[in-house]
């Protein structure tokens, strides 16, 4: 391991990178560098404290890049108190071998490649910094799709944990993939509901927006033209708390104002920034299955036919046509969406999990729905969840301070 400290923006840094397998079952293949930046208060003591390893929601997404006054993430002061934090950037992110186009390889060896970075594959990442940092156990939050990484921690590697922590990301075990996505429609079409109820005269800013990009007029600075069904995805903002604030003050721009068309490149959630998000969302889900496109094939009639329907996290084959930087990976992800995924979590190691966990459940979550997270909750013995409707999907970013504050305390036994 190859390891640099530094004393900046408030806080006491140690920056680590390790080389680790592409393909865990086969060491002496190649390798990939993961990057883990250790964090702790620079006060006396700040790195005799535990670890608390933070995965972040994606896929595809780096770690957060800590800073104090202002504190950021949001929750970092409340775990430094009680931890030094280790902020992964998951394999193909950040500054973990990142993953691009891969030029030079088929869509053959492109798909073999990708198959490697789903939850299963970082937290034997994990397990190869814990190792290499000389650690016996350590605490996980995972957010979101980090969530996921943590329960697959809970089923593949459950005596390296001290405890567990989920935030927005307790995700069904051994359910159809069908069923994931047929229920998130659902959650979808009253999150528009409730968006135009608020916001009555973006009906007609939307329908606006949605003819001039079917008459192909909404260019982005990328060169891409923006088609209606690209522009849906704008949907995805939905779940957050200031996501429907965010989607109204983005249809009051002029859609000629260089102002909408810079604003909307933000606001659209799939491009290759992170083409892991794009490439391998259905498969995180794939507990034990192939996708084969579920989110194209379980869309109900209604979002058919009423182009105004926003979708949500949902990813479709056209994103590989539309997106100019993902046409590389187009014939791979087909591939992908083909491939028997094997099982992420073990149920009957679940049900033997003796590490004390909590996890903050969203009651109105559109990305992780309530009584799938809550029938996963009954598999672990140990694992406390607080239902609340108080957040959306990002709670651990807006009120991180009181959010992780509770899990600790639930987990411990003090709330």
């Amino acid at each position: 391991m190859r390891s640099e400290t530094l004393h900046a923006a408030g806080l006491l840094l140690v920056e680590h990178e390790l080389d680790v397998p592409l393909d865990h079952a086969d060491p002496d293949g190649p390798t990939i560098t993961v990057f883990a930046r250790e964090v702790a208060d620079p006060g006396p003591g700040g790195r005799d404290r535990p670890f608390l390893v933070y995965l972040q929601g994606g896929p595809g997404s780096e770690a957060p890049r800590p800073t104090r006054l202002p504190t950021s993430p949001a929750w970092l002061d409340r775990a430094l108190r009680d931890y030094r934090v280790l902020m992964l950037d998951q394999r193909g992110t950040g500054r973990s071998s990142p993953i691009g186009s891969l030029p030079g390889l088929t869509p053959a060896e492109q798909a073999g490649y990708l198959v490697h970075f789903r939850a299963d594959s970082i937290v034997r990442d994990c397990e190869a910094v814990r190792e290499a940092l000389g650690v016996d156990t350590w605490s996980v939050l995972g957010q979101s799709f980090g969530g996921f990484c943590t329960l697959t921690y809970l089923s593949l590697a459950p005596g390296s944990l001290r405890e567990a922590f989920f935030t927005g990301g307790v995700p069904p075990v051994g359910r159809p993939v069908d069923e994931v996505y047929a229920t998130t429609y659902a959650t979808m079409r009253e999150r528009n509901r409730r968006y135009h109820a608020t916001y009555p005269g973006d009906r007609r800013r939307l329908r606006a927006v949605l003819d001039r990009a079917a008459a192909g007029d909404l260019v982005l600075p990328t060169g891409d033209v923006i088609t209606p069904r690209w522009f849906r995805q704008v949907g995805n903002m939905l779940g957050m708390s200031d996501g429907a604030a965010r989607l109204h003050y983005l249809l009051e721009l002029d859609p000629d104002s260089p102002a909408f068309l810079h604003d909307l490149t933000g606001a659209l959630p799939f491009h290759g920034r992170n083409p892991l998000y794009v490439v391998i969302h259905e498969a995180c889900y794939a507990d034990g299955q192939a996708t084969r496109w579920s989110a194209q094939r379980t869309m109900p009639d209604d979002f058919h036919e009423d182009d105004t329907l926003l979708t949500g996290e949902h990813v479709f084959p056209w994103c590989f046509e539309d997106v100019g930087e993902l046409r590389p990976l187009r014939e791979a992800a087909d591939l992908l969406a083909e491939h028997e995924w094997p099982r992420l979590y073990d149920p009957e190691v679940l049900a033997s999990v003796d590490v004390p966990a909590a996890a903050a459940v969203y009651a109105e979550d559109p990305y992780v729905h309530l009584d799938y997270s809550l029938e996963t909750a009954e598999l672990v013995p140990t694992l406390r969840p607080w239902v609340t409707n108080e957040y959306e999907h990002n709670g651990l970013r807006v009120d991180g301070e009181r959010v992780l504050d509770r899990l600790i305390g639930m987990a411990r036994g003090q709330v």
